[in-house]
């Protein structure tokens, strides 16, 4: 079988599957015109977020057997056609949930202890102590929507607080020893904190709006590790200019390109993503919650895994 990479990984990935004479070819650079060109070729393709898999570019890939995604969401693929040319879709959540847990607990700790803010007065001069008097986790009630990897990862790292972890998820019956599941109303009416673990999916996409916001009966403070376009970031400034929002933690935002490897032009920032730039209650980072040392490796791993499951 001929597999063409499009995004480069971890050497492990291309050096497992040369050992199982799988044929690899590397093209990081073309087209994607270019790609649909010669991906006739090819039974396998193994890519990050570099462009869309789409109805077109499935219909010239008449020998594609696989299309393994180095990574967690399968949104930047048609899934439903490629599942009719009976594809076999090849994820790895697993690679990179330990890490997105991991992300998700420091933007709680650092946004209820002013870490952000601290940071950049100290570096200025500035010694304040009163201003900068955090508050705890301990006591708190932590609502989580969508309970899959991330999600259990995020409440397995709860588990050294004295918190409460509810989830609310679409599937039933995924609630655990670490997590209670319950309705939407349920979380909205006790939760402290809300962290986002869903993918991209129609029902998700402008979910956290005004509506959403207001039907939480305390303020709240906001983690998103999850997709930029499940918040509506004109919705979200103005719950945090109110106070229905006292915080919020931002790995992903709307402004990303498909690829998650580029926001928008500097000229053309919105006038909501510059507020958050200079908010003190908001951390943003660039969608590297599950962008670790250890989990390039594991993603790589968990990829190779699945195919010599399947091919093998």
């Amino acid at each position: 079988m001929k597999i063409l990479h499009l995004d480069s990984n971890h050497p492990l990935l291309l050096n497992q599957l040369n050992i199982l004479d799988f044929t690899n070819d590397e093209d990081y650079t073309s087209s994607k015109q270019e790609i649909e060109n010669k991906i006739h070729l090819y039974d396998g393709i193994i890519i990050r977020s570099r462009f869309s898999i789409d109805k077109s570019f499935l219909d010239k890939a008449t020998n594609l057997k696989f299309i393994g995604r180095v990574g967690a969401g399968l949104e930047n693929i048609d899934c439903k056609y490629a599942t009719l040319k009976n594809i076999e879709l090849i994820a790895a959540p697993e690679g990179n949930r330990n890490a997105v847990g991991e992300h998700a607990l420091a933007m709680l700790l650092s946004l209820f202890n002013k870490l952000n803010k601290a940071d950049k007065e100290v570096r200025k001069g500035k010694w304040l102590r009163e201003e900068n008097r955090g508050i705890e986790l301990d006591g708190r009630t932590i609502g989580l929507i969508g309970y899959g990897n991330m999600g259990k990862s995020f409440a397995k790292k709860l588990r050294g607080f004295d918190v409460e972890v509810l989830c609310y998820d679409i599937k039933s019956n995924v609630g655990d020893k670490n997590c209670k599941q319950v309705s939407l109303s349920e979380l909205q009416k006790k939760a402290d904190v809300l962290s986002l673990h869903t993918p991209q999916t129609d029902l998700t996409k402008n979910m956290i709006n005004a509506n959403f916001i207001n039907d939480f009966k305390k303020p709240f403070w906001l983690i998103n590790t999850a997709r930029g376009t499940s918040v509506v970031t004109k919705n979200l400034v103005s719950a945090l200019e109110s106070g229905k929002i006292l915080g919020a933690g931002l790995d992903v935002l709307e402004y990303e390109k498909s690829s998650f490897e580029n926001l928008f032009s500097k000229d053309k920032m919105p006038k909501a993503f510059e507020y958050l730039i200079h908010a003190d209650n908001v951390i943003l980072s660039p969608h590297v919650a599950g962008w670790t040392i250890e989990s390039k490796e594991k993603l790589a791993q968990t990829i190779v895994d699945k195919i010599k499951i399947k091919f093998c």
